[in-house]
């Protein structure tokens, strides 16, 4: 797919946050960056809301408008970024869960909604944006959707893996759907696990995008609580980083219990009880308090936690008994997702996502489905390899099955410290 003149957008269209790239397919660098929230937010914060809201035909509409508008936003703060116009962009590539490349085309989204939850197109789509609601045109490829819940994003964090995985490898892209793929030595077992956005803060009470003012670190030091924030700015909000940090450090504490309940402050002998209050009738832990107002996870936003790392561990679990693989078999983790900063394998933990040994074995990738998508801009027969890589792809789906809700369950609580 690479040109080589002009200029290739690359986008990772994730249900929280966008990120999106400039990268120059001649010389094969990458000129500028950014990352949004995903403006479909208001119509549902999870896939499963916006394929309901999309069943309307003037909604859908409406949906694919918001996006395009954004991701036309981004596309000209990106070539001004790297000094160049609208004119020198020749490519657009976009990677996305089924349900986000099917609301960004406007098609029919009722295939995804019910089972057996099949995308309407399964290999790439070739296209121009105007099919995607731009007011300018430009050769945009859309990458394969391997199954209902398995789709463009999970492929590009595969494709920018350059080196062939050994057997027992573990991919991870941790977002509003925590899609999780499995080696086994000939082909990739793939399943997606409604994680709900808490990993990338989205829909919690405080949670934000990886954007400046945004915690993405937490420490606790005897009494003193340590926040770190992106570009240092003032705190005014917490992404996924941040929100496993938080509940790491609180389960260390005991302030957050195994069960997931918050301690009420009478019980905490320590200063931090000070900062265990209620906000708008729900017990809250207050990371930071100023004029502008709170920053603070509540008994709520940790249930969120709960069952995005349940569901998590327990699609993990099932591609593993898919394989007929062990935790012990898994040789090596690749974690990707828009945190915000480079997760500690402890953390993950410390919240029950990880066991001991894979904490040894873990790698994290920073935008891993954007750099597979940069990839498939960057290499002369980019797209021919995308669409053999979907091919390699065996989707097990997890929804209703009585062995999921299973793993599931017995993953619910997180361990003790």
């Amino acid at each position: 797919m690479s040109s080589s003149k002009g200029l290739a957008a690359a986008f990772d269209l994730g249900t929280t946050t966008i990120a999106a790239s400039l990268v120059e397919p001649a010389t094969g660098t990458r000129l500028a960056v950014t990352g949004a929230m995903n403006p479909q937010r208001r119509w549902g914060s999870d896939v499963l809301a916006r394929l309901t809201a999309g069943g309307d035909p003037e909604t859908l509409r409406a949906m694919q408008a918001a996006l395009s508008a954004e991701m036309e936003r981004m596309t000209g703060e990106l070539l001004d970024r790297a000094g160049a116009s609208p004119a020198d962009l020749a490519q657009v590539a976009i990677a996305g869960n089924p349900s986000m490349e099917t609301i960004a085309l406007a098609l029919p989204v009722e295939s995804l909604a019910h089972p057996p939850f099949r995308p309407l197109f399964s290999a790439g789509k070739v296209t121009t944006t105007l099919d995607l609601g731009w007011s300018r045109a430009y050769p945009c490829y859309l990458l394969p959707l391997p199954g209902g819940f398995v789709g463009g994003d999970l492929l590009a964090f595969l494709f920018g893996m350059t080196e062939t995985p050994t057997a027992g490898t573990l991919f991870l892209d941790v977002g509003t759907n925590a899609e999780i793929a499995l080696f086994d030595g000939e082909r990739y077992l793939a399943t997606s696990a409604a994680a709900g956005p808490a990993f990338e803060g989205g829909n919690l009470k405080c949670g934000m995008a990886a954007l400046p003012g945004a915690v993405s670190a937490v420490q606790i030091k005897g009494d003193r609580l340590l926040l770190t924030t992106i570009a240092g700015a003032p705190p005014r909000g917490i992404c996924g980083s941040g929100v496993l940090e938080t509940v790491a450090a609180l389960l260390e504490e005991g302030i957050v219990e195994p069960t997931g309940r918050l301690v009420p402050a009478v019980e905490i002998d320590s200063n931090l009880g000070t900062r265990v209050q209620e906000v708008n009738g729900v017990p809250a832990f207050v990371l930071h308090r100023d004029a502008k107002g709170l920053v603070y996870l509540d008994q709520e936003d940790i249930r969120a936690l709960q069952l995005a790392k349940g569901a998590m561990r327990g699609g993990m679990e099932i591609l593993l008994e898919k394989a007929n693989l062990t935790q012990d078999d898994v040789a090596r983790v690749v974690l990707t997702g828009s945190f915000g900063a480079v997760l500690s394998p402890d953390v993950l933990k410390k919240v029950g996502i990880f066991n001991e040994k894979m904490v040894r074995i873990t790698g994290f990738i920073k935008e891993g489905a954007l750099a597979g998508v940069e990839r498939v801009l960057l290499t002369e027969d980019g797209r021919e390899q995308m669409e053999a890589l979907a091919q390699q792809v065996r989707v097990i789906p997890l929804s209703g099955t009585p062995l999921f809700e299973k793993h599931f369950l017995a993953h619910i609580d997180f361990p003790k410290p």
